[in-house]
Order: C-alpha cells, then sequence, then structure tokens
C-alpha cells in the first residue's frame, strides 16, 4: 500500500483566502455578464463599455430575428397571410410614389434569398429628415427602422409581411439610421430602395 502524502495545515487555504477567491471569481463572472454576454446576447447595454466595442449592435439584432420569428409563427398560427392583391397593391404603390416624387439621392436594389435578413443604413446628424420609399418584388418582407450611436438606440417603426413602405426619418440622434429587412416568404424577393435628404453616407452594416 502507497502512504497518501498528507499536506500541511499550514498550506492549506483559510477560510478567509477562500471567501475572498470566490468573491474575486463572482466579481469577475458579474462583469463579464454585464459588459459582454448582455450586451451581445440580448442587447442590454448598462454600463455602455458593449456598444463601444460593438457587441450591443449585435444583441440588438439577435433579439430581433427572435422577435421577428416568434410574430411569424404568430401570423401562421392565427392565419394571418397577406393576400397576392394585397402584395401587388403594396408594390404598385410602392414604385408609383419613387417614380411620382421626383430625383432621389440613392436608389439600390437587392435580393435576398427565404430566411435572408440585411441591414442598410444612413448616417444622419440629430434632426436630419430623410425621406425614403422601398418596394418589394416577388413577395413580401419584414423589416425595422430603427437607429443607433451616440450611445442611443430607438425604434421607429416595424411591418411584418409587408410589399413596400414609404415616408420620412427625423433622426432622434446624431449616428446610423436605417432598416434590417428580411425575407419570410419561400421564394427570393427583391427589394428596391430610394433615399433623399440630409444624411451624409448610406452603408450596408449587416
Amino acid at each position: 500500500m502507497y502512504n497518501a502524502h498528507k499536506p500541511d495545515l499550514d498550506q492549506l487555504p483559510s477560510s478567509k483566502q477562500l471567501l475572498k477567491s470566490t468573491g474575486i471569481a463572482a466579481g469577475v463572472a458579474v462583469a463579464l455578464l454585464v459588459t459582454v454576454v448582455m450586451p451581445a446576447e440580448y442587447g442590454v447595454d448598462p454600463t455602455g463599455i458593449g456598444r463601444v466595442i460593438g457587441l450591443t449592435e449585435m444583441g440588438e439584432i439577435k433579439s430581433q430575428l427572435a422577435e421577428d420569428a416568434e410574430k411569424d409563427r404568430q401570423m401562421l398560427e392565427t392565419g394571418g397571410q397577406s393576400s397576392l392583391l394585397d402584395d401587388l397593391f403594396g408594390v404598385f404603390v410602392g414604385s408609383a410614389h419613387a417614380q411620382a416624387t421626383g430625383t432621389w439621392t440613392d436608389t439600390f436594389s437587392f435580393t435576398l434569398e427565404p430566411g435572408q435578413g440585411v441591414e442598410w443604413k444612413i448616417v444622419m446628424e440629430e434632426g436630419a429628415t430623410a425621406e425614403y420609399a422601398w418596394a418589394a418584388e416577388g413577395g413580401v418582407v419584414n423589416y425595422d427602422l430603427h437607429g443607433d450611436g451616440s450611445g442611443q438606440s430607438i425604434s421607429y417603426e416595424d411591418g411584418r409581411g409587408q410589399a413596400a413602405d414609404d415616408g420620412a426619418i427625423r433622426a432622434a440622434f446624431t449616428g446610423n439610421h436605417g432598416w434590417f429587412w428580411r425575407n419570410r416568404d419561400r421564394q427570393d424577393v427583391t427589394v428596391t430602395v430610394y433615399l433623399r435628404g440630409d444624411y451624409s453616407e448610406l452603408k450596408q452594416t449587416y
């Protein structure tokens, strides 16, 4: 038989040391939860650090995707689907608006596969206004019009199963303002966007 070596009692950590180590570990865990996990997973950023290092926006997108999926599930359960007539009407209205309201500063199109999402934003100063119109061809999309920047975020409006929309954004603060679109249809959908107004940059952010 082997005689197990018994450690000297003086070498064992004291209760005070154990409590201190436990407290440090708990403090680190809480700090990581507040500064990393909450911003990245839920878009909640009480310290502001998550937005600085880019985690908060990622969490906001995740939360929005989860919310979209849940609303789509509820819509399917209740049988609330857009009719073909409504879809065609939406495309007609959006296209007519774009053609009838004059020259646009920027026009761009993109195609979304089923389940795919994309985000485009414009850079605006607080109080600036930008006009927009967009129309989906081949189906309908979910969208969220929102903004972030200057340590703030805002949701202006959102829609489910929409074929077109138009209006104006008045920036609540200086930062990025724009749309996240997702194709919840069963076929490819092409979205065309028209923009003009007081903004300095147009960029795809997702």
